[in-house]
């Protein structure tokens, strides 16, 4: 169903579990799409995290490859209060696409619609400084 380019995913031991229990309230390709990558994920202690790996609450500055556009999300979890930054939860496909690819990254995820997209990660600023 997707398909990472330039290594695999990496994902923050809080947000693996966290994100986890969160799976079963997301919609259900959503689902299909956080379980397949949860499972491959290779699981890192918070205090040795790598700033360039998109992890919960950084900001993400991405292009979608197709439209040649580029964005910057915030990710966060489901009800998280508003900022000043555009905000993408994690169950969102684009978010659930995210979450644990590095700088220079890419994926191939599905969107609601059945269209394939391709997103490239260009920067990541961890939550602690944003």
């Amino acid at each position: 169903m997707s398909q990472k380019t330039n290594s695999e995913l990496t994902i923050k031991r809080s947000d693996y579990v966290k994100i986890s229990s969160l799976v079963p309230a997301a919609a259900e390709d959503v689902q299909e799409f956080l379980e397949l990558e949860l499972d491959r994920a290779s699981i890192v202690e918070d205090d040795v995290f790598p700033n360039d790996v998109v992890a919960m609450e950084s900001v993400v500055r991405y292009l979608t490859l197709e439209s040649n556009k580029e964005s910057e999300v915030r990710l966060v979890y489901p009800g998280a209060p508003t900022s000043s930054i555009n905000q993408v939860s994690v169950l969102a496909p684009v978010g659930a696409a995210l979450i644990g690819l590095r700088v220079g990254q890419s994926l191939k995820w599905p969107t609601p619609q059945g269209e394939m997209r391709e997103i490239r990660v260009l920067s990541v600023r961890p939550a602690e400084t944003v």
